[in-house]
């Protein structure tokens, strides 16, 4: 080969990597403006579904026309429930004030005959809806004294004084239903303290968003981190959990920027049919030996996506992720696509992840035993047809189709542990549906300020999630514990939190929504 041969090569060989390199760049580009502009559900077109999911029935394409069909049979119809919910299944726990309207005694009078009218009944004429305006008063408490009058004029007076409830922080304002309130407005309803600070004072009472903080840091260091750690022994005593991380920003976090990320850790459990606990945990950063601290004594199956920090644990399963691998293949699906042409390679690796959770949802009201059977007889083939196709896929380096190929050959060895228990979830989204009312929070409060109140949030999130988890009015249970906390002897008497567990049956009975 000449010296011209060789040029005219190397010069072909740069335009194909910058082609290459462009059709990575418009790829990225055309994914940066659908995850800014376009929808962000996942769910695959209908149409698309019904003729994809055939693609892995091989009975269907082998079918022999000459065997007779079976035997067609009537089947009774059903009734569909109104999806529209009446009126007075809206209403029905609502108390009820009747307003009476009557008709003025001298009134009472016949038009036609003059007679006097007597009484025949009442009728409802129609039914409002009255909101009735939170309101403040204050609590105080007093307390009976009682002496003696035989020892009163002796050396040793006797007085007793009557038991009072302890209160919540000593010479404070804080009650458990005002504490419950500032909780359930910033972590259920995600509303901001500052913007909280202005519905005080609407209802009279100049209270600081500083001195909500303090409310929130203090209850939840003193009465909520007791629970939290009782939840956690039943937590890592499981043997099915799911976990997850997200940022968050502290302004005040020793020995870091205030624009660095620190992290917000969720572990809750799996389907074991046992009583749900969600716990939230904050790191300073997104290290994996923050995981191991946290699970230590857990010896089971965890299933987390595809982070590499959590490889530091030991003596454990750890299951993978198939939605989180169905998004790298959604990802890579082009925007647009000539009708009735053969489906591109990110679809049909999205077909099979869709395959799995087709089958997946018709194994849910299994037991344990009979779902693992089930996937090993209806899963299995599909997940060694997934990996021997994606062997054959020839994808470009550094596309988005590249990645998500080069995602499920390093996630392989995890993909395949749910098959091992049929407690264990095809996917990780039990942990991420937990985490996300923390997300949809941090949309509004941006930010904690230190790592004190980051650690509260956590805190109070543990609670909140652990409480809608086991179908509990959240707001009477964030009251319930601040309640009965303050009297509570755990200190001494651990077991007494036993009665606080969002499953006993006197939290059930008072709290449940």
């Amino acid at each position: 080969m000449n010296t011209k041969d060789a040029y005219i090569r190397q010069l072909e060989n740069q335009i194909s990597m910058m082609q290459k390199q462009i059709d990575n760049l418009t790829e990225l580009i055309l994914i940066m403006r659908q995850g800014k502009f376009g929808a962000s559900s996942e769910k695959t077109p209908k149409d698309v579904v019904d003729g994809q999911l055939s693609l892995f029935d091989e009975a269907e394409v082998c079918a022999d026309a000459s065997v007779p069909e079976p035997v067609a049979k009537e089947v009774r119809g059903y009734f569909r429930k109104n999806s529209r919910t009446k009126r007075a299944e809206l209403i029905k726990d609502l108390p009820v004030r009747i307003i009476p309207c009557s008709i003025p005694e001298e009134e009472k009078i016949c038009l036609q005959c003059g007679s006097v009218l007597k009484f025949l009944g009442t009728e409802t004429v129609r039914e409002e809806l009255e909101y009735i305006p939170a309101k403040l008063q204050i609590v105080r408490y007093t307390r009976e004294s009682c002496e003696c009058p035989k020892c009163r004029r002796t050396a040793r007076p006797f007085i007793m004084k009557a038991q009072t409830p302890t209160s919540l922080m000593n010479h404070s304002l804080a009650s458990p239903s005002s504490v419950a309130n500032v909780m359930y407005q910033k972590y259920v309803n995600s509303v901001p303290l500052y913007r909280q600070e202005k519905d005080w004072e609407n209802l009279g009472l100049s209270l600081k968003r500083a001195t909500m903080a303090h409310w929130i840091i203090r209850c939840a260091e003193d009465y909520f981190i007791p629970i939290i750690k009782h939840l956690k022994k039943e937590l890592v005593g499981r043997e099915v959990l799911h976990c997850d991380e997200t940022p968050v920003q502290v302004l005040k976090e020793n020995g870091k920027k205030p624009q660095s990320k620190s992290y917000m850790w969720l572990y809750r459990t799996g389907n074991d049919d046992k009583f749900p606990v969600v716990l939230y945990d904050y790191q300073p950063s997104r290290n994996g030996g923050h995981a191991v601290e946290f699970l230590k004594g857990f010896h089971g199956y965890l299933h987390t996506d595809g982070y590499s920090g959590y490889n530091k644990l030991e003596d454990i399963t750890r299951c993978g992720c198939w939605a989180h691998l169905r998004r790298k293949f959604v990802e890579a699906v082009p925007g647009k696509k000539a009708s009735g042409t053969p489906p591109t390679a990110a679809e049909t690796g999205r077909d099979y992840c869709d395959k799995l959770f087709h089958i997946e949802d018709q194994l849910k009201e299994l037991s344990a035993e009979e779902r693992y059977l089930k996937r090993l007889e209806l899963e299995k083939p599909v997940l060694e047809a997934f990996w021997c196709w994606l062997d054959s896929v020839q994808a470009l380096k550094g596309s988005a189709l590249g990645k998500a190929v080069t995602y499920a050959g390093n996630q392989k060895p995890y993909m395949e542990n749910y098959l091992l228990d049929g407690r264990c979830a095809l996917s990780n989204n039990a942990a991420e549906n937990a985490i996300r009312p923390f997300t949809v929070g941090r949309k509004n409060w941006l930010f904690s300020d230190t790592s004190k109140g980051a650690a509260a949030s956590a805190a109070v999130y543990s609670i909140i999630e652990t409480a809608k988890a086991n179908n509990l009015n959240v707001y009477t249970y964030l009251e319930y514990l601040l309640l009965y906390m303050p009297d509570t002897d755990w200190q001494n008497h651990p077991e007494d939190l036993d009665d606080l567990m969002p499953w006993s049956k006197t939290v059930q009975a008072e709290c449940r929504a």
